[in-house]
């Protein structure tokens, strides 16, 4: 009852205290014709505020209080509110007025039983003869004035962060809460009834004659003038609904209009996919937001709205969920067709624009880091036969676009720009200009010189740092006494130019902090072209093809891993890689031709970061983008961020520094989000586990074979036919990026899952296994215009997906044994070269001399010879070989020469690959363990006697 209160405040409490003392509940109810009948000490009745007949009245005469489970309690005042649709006031008013017999102790209460009395209602809401329009516009307002007494629907309303005045006003937002049929005539006479067939014609009232929004908030869509209603919204408010009952209504069915199409005006506008999320926009000072009513397509008024104003670019603002992801990119799609430039707020997964500023997040910040989705090339232009589109503001800014709502004066603030660095602001008669804005180059300073001046009373000029409270204070105060206005209209225009020249200056560093192509154009025959690259059935050899004309020989495996790791970006767990070669052996190259298919706005590249730099990248700077550094070595001091990033997908530090307001020092948290993909290339033969066990190592071919192949190359690249390709290579590198942009990320099941199998002989095998798994599915989302997409329903959500076959897990299978380490091998893939070669270097020699493999020798210097290693690096292999065993050290004479031979016994890598050839039927190794169920154990058998190159030599006194 509290709440209530503050609606009476000028009713004495002791009068409202003395009726709901004095007046008798349970004669009321009766005087309304409701038959009661006792129950013990309580009198019970059918609540008449119900269609359904269950007895769910109980009034209590010892309390003096009725009670409905259904619709609410309270005292006699509270029943004549909900009986006759008044306010508290009034009913108050009313009981006194015509309910003297039913005051306790009165003469008329014990001398004559009470009369059925006569229902106050509330003044007429609508003349006779009416337009339709008026009409709504009446059940609007009676709706807006109800809200501001009903506590319930205003605490709905701040429970969602919208607890704004302002907002009620501006947009007549209103609750119905079911006193309607009270304001309008009796439904058995003939002006009541057919009063009421309107109104279900037009949506407000249903058949049965209740109303359509009944327990809703309400809010109206009107036309550009403000004077016609196009379409009502309604939002339940009650936490627990019977089942199938919708929370969102409208009227008409489907909706027409577009809401705050003012909002419009500027050439941005922000478009989100509920009005609770627009109006959270807009309580936040996002003026120019307006409603999509949902996920489908782009209805034809919004559509035009945004031809007649000219709308340039479209922040698309929809929550975090499969449906609404794949909703705006089709939306996105639509706009850049109608040539307007599009971005896209990502908010955590599972969230809205409400739950995100409801967690205490900036809406303005979300709009200022939308990512960038598309620009068409259609023009867009005002239609045959719509309206003059209205004066676009130069260059606006989204969080400052102004509405006749949101200025001091009646009249809209104009924004204007001479120059980068001046801008000029009009709020009625008075103008604001402001320099020095090119000299603020990071989002922590914001220090601009303004003029102030009013038409025949005077200006104030000073400079001053934006972000200092105290300077604002004092510039307002002077500025109010020069030119005559009151500190409030100062004070909002001063935070009007705050907003504005923070947008200006935010997109000045985005501008100089931007890749040379973050925007990139598409036109319709590039489209054409990538999409039949995509649903080429020989795609991978393309792609193969496509390397090798861009100057990259051989190292086909490589090549595919890499280019497939780069499309596992747009996964939710992305693959990384590390390419480990020697130095000049073309590591640096193919990992530069891998990025160059990569679109440049989604990925980022470096050649050294330092151990936090990656903390304050910024909060999805890195989603689902590539990640680059040059040289391993440059990122060891950011190897646990690195790690981290790629194991959890997103990275929060909490870090010591100074409030910009009050100079003390406080805790500020920053995030990174991803998913991202990392790519890493490096000279060093031992590796981190951790970052091997996280990463597929790509070992770059250093044989002679490859080496010639790419002196072919580079011979041919200085000829006629090689100056030709480097034209074509810019073409097919378009084409690619152009390809990677169509890919969108979808769901990717593996319905074969279950059927496959893994070696298990290792732990580390655990994070190979789902290395595997997310190849499959990188190799599955490459082909998604080549598979069938699937809709599944989940929990009320429709839920995209695709399949992966057969053939990309063949494919993810063959590629995936070149680098996943065996897991029994206990030698990394260089130094398992590095054996290889001496085998067949030994082989070689064997056959030569007609000797034993046991008896050849041979020493560092043959290896280098034959290898093309460096001195350092061998001898880093070598000494590894040695201490594993397999090889054996002989030395000469007093051992100033040393010798080796390969040790006796298997010293190939132990079992098979970690996943066998697959097949759709299923099966596959069960590990790498032989028929007796135990690990192959190499024997050392050693010679007795030293050969270098096939030639024998006694040497009596070795034995191992």
């Amino acid at each position: 009852m509290d709440a209530v209160h503050f609606s009476v405040a000028r009713i004495p409490q002791d009068e409202i205290d003395r009726l709901r003392r004095e007046v008798s509940v349970a004669r009321l109810v009766e005087a309304h014709g409701v038959k009661v009948a006792r129950h013990g000490a309580e009198v019970r009745g059918t609540c008449p505020f119900h269609s359904d007949d269950a007895q769910k009245l109980v009034v209590t005469p010892k309390t003096n209080s009725w009670k409905c489970s259904a619709c609410g309690d309270g005292s006699g005042i509270e029943w004549l509110m909900k009986a006759n649709g008044v306010s508290f006031r009034h009913a108050a008013e009313i009981l006194v007025k015509d309910y003297p017999a039913l005051i306790v102790g009165s003469d008329i209460a014990t001398t004559a039983p009470p009369k059925k009395a006569t229902t106050t209602k509330l003044p007429a809401l609508v003349e006779r003869n009416v337009s339709d329009d008026a009409l709504v516009l009446r059940v609007v307002d009676y709706y807006h004035a109800t809200l501001k007494e009903s506590a319930e629907a205003l605490g709905y309303l701040a429970s969602r962060g919208l607890n704004s005045a302002e907002m009620i006003e501006q947009f007549k937002i209103g609750f119905a809460n079911r006193t309607l049929g009270y304001r309008l005539p009796e439904k058995h006479r003939r002006e009541g009834e057919q009063l009421r067939t309107r109104l279900m014609k037009l949506g407000i009232l249903r058949e049965t004659g209740h109303e359509h929004f009944n327990g809703s908030i309400v809010v109206p869509t009107f036309d550009a003038g403000g004077m016609r209603v196009l379409g009502v919204y309604g939002r339940k408010i009650t936490a627990r609904l019977r089942d199938g009952t919708p929370l969102h209504l409208h009227a008409p069915d489907p909706p027409r209009g577009v809401w705050n199409e003012i909002g419009l005006v500027g050439g941005q506008v922000v478009l989100c996919a509920s009005l609770i999320d627009a109006l959270t926009f807009w309580c936040a000072g996002v003026r120019n937001v307006t409603t999509v009513r949902g996920v489908g397509d782009l209805p034809h008024d919004h559509r035009l709205a945004l031809e007649r104003y000219c709308v340039k670019q479209v922040y698309i603002a929809f929550g975090r969920t499969n449906v609404a992801d794949g909703a705006a990119d089709k939306l996105a799609t639509t706009l850049n067709d109608m040539g307007i430039e599009t971005f896209r707020m990502t908010f955590p997964r599972g969230m809205d624009a409400n739950d995100y500023a409801q967690s205490g997040k900036s809406l303005e910040a979300a709009v200022r880091h939308a990512e960038w989705t598309g620009k068409g090339t259609a023009s867009v232009g005002v239609p045959d036969g719509a309206d003059a589109a209205p004066v676009v503001p130069a260059e606006p800014v989204v969080v400052a676009v102004p509405t006749l709502a949101n200025t001091v004066s009646s009249s809209p603030m104009i924004a204007t720009t001479g120059t980068g660095d001046e801008m000029t602001i009009t709020f009625g008669d008075r103008r604001w200009r402001v320099r020095g804005i090119d000299r603020n180059t990071s989002h922590g300073d914001l220090r601009v010189n303004i003029l102030v001046s009013r038409e025949r009373a005077g200006f104030h000029v000073d400079t001053l740092d934006m972000y200092s409270a105290k300077q604002r204070a004092t510039f307002t105060k002077q500025t109010a006494i020069e030119i005559g206005v009151t500190d409030d209209a100062v004070k909002k225009e001063l935070g009007a130019v705050l907003l504005e020249l923070e947008a200006r200056v935010d997109e000045q560093i985005r501008a100089k902090l931007a890749p040379a192509e973050t925007k990139p154009m598409m036109t319709e025959a590039e489209r054409d072209a990538a999409l039949a690259l995509l649903r080429d059935p020989k795609l991978l050899e393309r792609i193969t093809a496509d390397f090798e004309l861009c100057g990259l020989v051989g190292e086909d495996t490589n090549k595919l891993l890499g280019y497939i790791a780069a499309i596992s970006r747009k996964l939710d767990e992305p693959l990384a890689i590390v390419v480990q070669s020697s130095s000049a052996a073309g590591k640096s190259s193919l990992m530069e031709a891998i990025l160059d298919m990569v679109p440049p706005e989604e990925r980022i590249s470096f050649s050294a970061m330092t151990g936090q730099s990656l903390y304050y990248m910024g909060e999805r700077d890195l989603r689902h983008k590539v990640l680059a550094v040059a040289e391993g070595e440059g990122a060891e001091r950011a190897s646990y961020a690195l790690k981290l990033l790629q194991s959890e997908g997103h990275l929060t530090i909490a870090s010591t520094g100074k409030d910009a307001t009050t100079g003390k020092l406080v805790t500020h948290e920053y995030t990174v989000t991803g998913p991202v993909a990392t790519m890493l290339t490096t000279t060093a033969i031992d590796l981190d586990d951790e970052l091997m066990n996280r990463c597929l190592v790509l070992t770059v071919d250093d044989g002679r074979e490859q080496t010639k192949r790419v002196h072919a190359k580079q011979r041919t690249a200085q000829t006629l036919a090689g100056h030709l390709a480097r034209r074509d290579r810019e073409r097919l590198v378009r084409l690619h990026r152009n390809a990677q942009r169509l890919l969108r990320t979808i769901l990717v099941v593996n319905p074969f899952a279950e059927s496959m199998s893994f070696s298990d002989g290792r732990t580390r095998a655990r994070r190979d296994h789902a290395k595997l798994l997310t190849l499959i599915r990188a190799v599955a989302l490459l082909h998604q215009h080549q598979r069938d997409v699937k809709l599944v329903e989940h929990d009320g959500e429709k839920i995209e997906y695709i399949e992966a076959t057969a053939a990309d897990i063949e494919l993810a299978t063959r590629l995936s044994a070149d680098v996943l380490v065996r897991p029994d091998d206990e030698l990394p893939p260089v130094t398992r070269n590095v054996l290889t070669s001496i085998e067949s270097f030994v082989r070689e020699s064997a056959t030569t001399a007609n000797i034993p493999l046991s008896e050849v020798r041979f020493t560092q210097r043959q290896i280098r010879a034959r290898l093309g290693l460096g001195h350092t690096r061998l001898k880093m292999h070598m000494k590894r070989l040695e201490e594993q065993e397999y090889v054996v050290v002989h030395r000469r004479g007093r051992g100033q020469v040393r010798v080796y031979g390969l040790a006796g016994g298997d010293w190939s890598p132990g079992g098979r690959p970690p996943v066998a050839p697959w097949s759709p039927s299923g099966g596959g190794h069960e590990g790498s363990r032989d028929s007796k169920g135990t690990s192959p154990i190499a024997e050392v058998v050693a010679p007795d006697r030293d050969r270098v190159n096939g030639v024998a030599e006694k040497s009596a006194s070795y034995r191992p």
